[in-house]
Order: C-alpha cells, then sequence, then structure tokens
C-alpha cells in the first residue's frame, strides 16, 4: 500500500514538472528571453536544491517522510501558480526557484520512504518501479503540454499543472511517519562530506549527476533548436516524450541486464549511447531521426538513476539514509545549475548546435570518472 502510494504521488508530481519544463524555454522566449536566459532560468532551478538538500535529508530523518513531502507538494504549488496569475520572465524565474526548493523536499522523502519500507531482496525492484513511474510522468507531461502550448496558451499548461497537484497532495496526508535518526545526534556538513570517501558512493553520485544534467540539457534546449527548423509544439512534446517511453522500455529488462552484463557494464555502455546520441542531434532536421536518437537517449539515461539510486542507499550508514540521498540530490543539482548556466553562455556564443556537441563529449569524458578500477566495482 506504502508502495502504491509513493508511486502515484512520484508520478502526478513528475507529469507536472515535465508539463511545465517541456515548454518553460518556449515560454520564456515568447516573453524575450535569450539563449542566455534559457541557461539561467533551468539552472535557477537547481540553486536552492544545492543548498538545502543535505539538510531535507536529515530532516526526513528526525521528522519522518509525511511532513517533507506534503509541504513540498504545497510548494510546487504555489510556484506554478506565479507565471499563472504574474505573468513575465521574473515570474518564471521565481517558480523555477520556490518548485526546485519544494522537489527536493518531496525527492529525498520519497526515496528514502521507499528504500525504508524495502528489504534487500526488493529494494531494487522497488526502485526500478519508482524510475518507471518518474518515466510514466516524462513521457505523459511533454505530450499533454505540447498540445496544450500549441491550441491554448503556454500559461494554460502551468494553469492544468495546479489542479494535478491536488491529487498526490491528498494521497500524501496518508503516507506513514519513520523517523530514523537520533534528534540529539546532529551531523555536519563536513560529516557529510566526508561521506564521499566511500568509493562506490562516490561513483554513484557521479553517475547520477552525469545523467541528470543530461536530461535537463536535453529538455532546456531541444525545443530553441527544434523551433529554429520550425517543428511544431506538438511535435516537440512527442520527441521529448519517447525519451520517456525509451527509458520506461529499457528499466522492464534492466534487471536482466544486470544480471548478464553487470552494473559497471551497462552503466558505461548505456552513458556511451546517450553521449554519442547528443553529438548526432546537430545533423539532422527531421522528425522522425530526431525521435529515434531522442529514444536512444532515453535508452541510455534510463539506466543511470535507478542504479545509482540503489547503489547509494545500500552505501549508505542506516541512521543517515535521508542524509546520503540528499547529499546525492545536492551532487546531482550542482550538474544542474553549473551546466545550464554553462551551455546558457555556450549557445550565446557559438550557436544552439554547438550545445549539443559539449555535452555529448562531455558525457562520454565522464566515462573516464566512473569507470570501476580492477577489483572495485561501481555498484554492488
Amino acid at each position: 500500500m506504502v508502495i502504491s502510494m509513493v508511486l502515484l504521488i512520484i508520478l502526478f508530481f513528475q507529469t507536472v514538472m515535465n508539463m511545465t519544463r517541456a515548454i518553460l524555454s518556449l515560454f520564456a522566449i515568447e516573453m524575450g528571453a535569450s539563449t542566455f536566459d534559457i541557461g539561467m532560468l533551468t539552472a535557477v532551478y537547481a540553486f536552492f536544491p544545492l543548498i538545502f538538500a543535505i539538510h531535507a535529508g536529515r530532516i526526513t530523518d528526525k521528522v519522518g517522510d509525511r511532513l517533507p513531502v506534503i509541504l513540498g507538494l504545497l510548494g510546487v504549488t504555489v510556484g506554478m501558480a506565479f507565471p499563472v496569475f504574474l505573468p513575465s520572465l521574473l515570474s518564471l524565474y521565481i517558480s523555477q526557484l520556490i518548485v526546485g526548493v519544494s522537489a527536493v523536499f518531496i525527492t529525498v522523502a520519497l526515496q528514502n520512504l521507499l528504500g525504508n519500507v524495502s528489504d534487500e531482496h526488493n529494494r531494487d525492484r522497488n526502485y526500478s518501479y519508482f524510475g518507471m513511474s518518474v518515466a510514466f510522468g516524462s513521457m505523459i507531461g511533454p505530450i499533454v503540454a505540447g498540445y496544450m502550448g500549441e491550441s491554448f496558451s503556454f500559461s494554460s499548461v502551468f494553469l492544468s499543472s495546479i489542479f494535478l497537484m491536488i491529487f498526490p497532495i491528498f494521497i500524501s496526508l496518508f503516507i506513514p511517519v519513520i523517523k530514523r535518526q537520533d534528534k540529539e545526534k546532529i551531523y555536519r556538513f563536513q560529516s557529510s562530506v566526508r561521506l564521499l570517501k566511500i568509493p562506490v558512493l562516490r561513483n554513484a553520485l557521479i553517475s547520477s549527476a552525469l545523467v541528470l544534467y543530461s536530461k535537463d540539457i536535453f529538455v532546456a534546449y531541444f525545443p530553441i533548436f527544434a523551433k529554429e527548423y520550425d517543428i511544431p509544439t506538438s511535435s516537440i512534446g512527442w520527441i521529448i516524450a519517447i525519451q520517456g517511453f525509451a527509458i520506461i522500455l529499457v528499466r522492464f529488462f534492466l534487471n536482466a541486464l544486470t544480471e548478464k552484463l553487470g552494473r559497471d557494464r551497462v552503466l558505461i555502455i548505456s552513458v556511451f549511447i546517450a553521449g554519442i546520441s547528443f553529438l548526432f542531434i546537430p545533423f539532422t532536421e527531421n522528425i522522425f531521426i530526431l525521435g529515434a536518437l531522442s529514444a536512444l537517449i532515453g535508452l541510455g539515461l534510463g539506466c543511470g538513476q535507478p542504479l545509482s539510486m540503489t547503489t547509494t542507499f545500500n552505501a549508505s550508514p542506516k541512521s543517515r539514509t535521508g542524509e546520503v540521498l540528499g547529499l546525492r540530490l545536492a551532487s546531482n543539482r550542482l550538474s544542474q545549475l553549473i551546466a545550464p548556466a554553462f551551455f546558457g553562455l555556450v549557445g550565446s556564443w557559438l550557436g544552439i548546435f554547438s550545445v549539443f556537441f559539449i555535452s555529448g563529449t562531455f558525457l562520454i569524458g565522464g566515462l573516464f570518472a566512473i569507470k570501476p578500477h580492477k577489483k572495485r566495482k561501481l555498484a554492488s
């Protein structure tokens, strides 16, 4: 029952997030934003989460998961309201700041809750279900946003997301409260950072950061690239959604792949496929080829999140699982903060096409950072 509630909450939450983020760039351009503005707008989403992610994990360990989820969902709802009632570029910045910090509490608390109600025999499976719920939201959200943005307006996407948030807020009232950390024992920031000395944990965080920043870059900059070729908004939504479908597809086979090839090899191959696909995007304007490349990116990136999630939880001290998941989210947000700002500058100087070349190069180059040494596994 608890697992079903977690999966429903994350499904609705991710649908809303992917609806709004799929058209965020186009909405901002409609308000006069430049390529650099798009990069900064994408980076703003990760700013506060980078600061608060570890604290969010500690809070969930101390007070349980229910309150952080409820407050996080309410925060996302408030954030979505700003562009609807005060439409401006500034409102989009404020919206992304609020949504970003709210999302960190939802994500850490739900991942922590799922890990704690699972055991070592079904944790991989449950995190895979979690990943599939995220992927379903990644598939549904852009399709809905594409048609709504084309038929009505970009602000209507944000308005509908407010109503969609009512259901997960209601469900969150019934999730259990599981406290894990002794309230008198307080860990300092340096103590959290020292956890990075664990090689398995460190490499899992690097791989997770690579996957997350790449997905953000694609969602932020592909609509701009597509509009230069006059690709309709609904088609842009479908191309982004295909990536979500591919993520769902690969996760059905993820357990079989890891058992046959090993987690290290699966992760390395998947990141390589995603990197090569990024490099090919600027060479075509054909909708079907772009859809195929988006699917390959989804197949590649779809393996990274559940593998790194399970590895992170298993490598965590049992009383600090929320804190370590927060550390994982902080490393993700660091990459999501730096990368969009960097690519915003690159796109302004060298053109939108360069974003995909450099992003693909970074992904492939990142393989050297996550490649396991002899006698050591990336994930165990």
